[in-house]
């Protein structure tokens, strides 16, 4: 069973092994509350779980360790499955799901564990671990659903406690649920009186779901930019504890993690995953009541591809109003896209990108279609721009 003496003893263990990650006050984040983000993006193999599978592999018999660890995973439980192996003189078999971002793939595969690429998404990863483990006979490291691993997660919520004398709630990203039942377990022995709340996708709502309908369920299929937290399943020990001691969970939007996403990055300069990112958006977007409260954002991991990440920071911009897209009908004749560049100038937008084309059957003879890429600083500012052409005579088409 978990224990708070057991999480003290991940603590010990861990001590000499992971980074005791600081925490940093953002309190721009959501001006409405006083923000701090404990990142866990900049711990040992760039998220939280190289605590919950460090301390798993210390703590099996000599004779589990010769059968060397097995594993499944979205990416980071895989990367610390594979260092605490390696650190620890076992063989690592991680089995990956094909959807991983290639640079969790290669990252897991430097720290020494040999890789089985899984068509599918977490749980097909999941079923084809258990697959080989029986096979072969290797030792099963569970990503979340396991009293060691969640014991090594709840360490966080050890040091959340001796870093901010005030706290009023923390909020926590769930996939399986493993760091926010050791995170809420701590937390709750230790001060009952903080709020813990979950944050999951929209897209991968599992736990959220079975929480609210009183019984584990499992999702048919998962769709989020939130690749880490894609589970179909929560587990049983972690449906337990969430269910005892977690106050509230709540979803947010691929493009509100977009938008936490990019605020890390402009104004932390952190980089984090989709994953790590949910706790931010939920505070930024009021998805839980933390106005004029002293808030822990935990933000779980930073292992993101960098293709991925461009993407995300494009829809981040249209999220937040930085970047719009506008259509506008013209007559085709000289001058006409130079009025539309001074109103747009006049009205401070930067047009970074043009498309010029024929009107269809459709339309006027000598009508084309101007499409314009702009930068912009909010929705104000959109708003002001299509007014502007309008009053100039100027259709926009939507």
């Amino acid at each position: 069973m978990l224990t708070l003496d057991r999480i003290y003893h991940a603590a010990y263990v861990l001590q000499n092994v992971i980074r005791r990650t600081d925490l940093i006050h953002a309190p721009k984040l959501n001006p409405a509350s006083n923000i701090y983000l404990k990142p866990e993006n900049l711990q040992l193999t760039g998220s939280f779980k190289i605590r919950g599978s460090y301390y798993k592999i210390s703590q099996l018999s000599d004779e589990e360790k010769a059968k060397g660890v097995i594993a499944c995973s979205a990416g980071n439980h895989a990367q610390g499955v594979a260092l605490g192996a390696t650190k620890n003189g076992l063989k690592s078999i991680i089995c990956l799901p094909s959807t991983a971002p290639i640079s969790k793939v290669e990252a897991t595969r430097n720290y020494g564990a040999e890789i089985c690429l899984v068509d599918g998404v977490y749980d097909d990863a999941y079923q084809k671990a258990l697959e080989l483990k029986e096979e072969h006979g290797y030792t099963f490291v569970h990503p979340f659903d396991d009293v060691s691993v969640i014991a090594g997660q709840g360490t966080i919520g050890l040091e959340l406690i001796n870093q901010l004398q005030q706290i009023d709630a923390v909020i926590v990203p769930i996939g399986g649920g493993g760091l926010i039942s050791g995170v809420a377990y701590a937390i709750k022995s230790l001060n009952p009186n903080i709020k813990v709340y979950g944050v999951q996708s929209t897209g991968a709502p599992s736990m959220f779901n079975s929480i609210n309908n009183r019984k584990i369920e499992r999702l048919k299929y998962v769709s989020t930019i939130a690749d880490g937290i894609a589970v179909k399943e929560p587990g049983v020990n972690t449906y337990d504890i969430c269910n005892k001691y977690v106050d509230d969970i709540v979803t947010v939007t691929d493009d509100e993690v977009s938008s936490a996403i990019l605020s890390l990055i402009e104004q932390q300069k952190l980089i984090a995953e989709g994953a790590g990112a949910v706790s931010v958006a939920a505070a930024m977007f009021n998805k839980v009541p933390i106005e004029g409260k002293n808030t822990i954002c935990l933000v779980s991991g930073g292992n993101i591809d960098v293709n991925i990440l461009d993407r995300v920071i494009k829809r981040g911009l249209q999220t937040a109003g930085r970047n719009c897209v506008l259509t506008v009908e013209l007559i085709d004749r000289p001058g006409q896209l130079m009025k539309v560049s001074r109103i747009i100038s006049e009205n401070g937008g930067n047009v970074i990108g043009v498309h010029h084309e024929r009107s269809n059957a459709n339309r006027d003879i000598n009508g084309c279609f101007l499409r314009m890429n702009l930068e912009t600083r909010n929705f104000e500012q959109i708003e002001n721009i299509k007014k502007a052409l309008t009053d100039e005579g100027f259709h926009i088409c939507q």
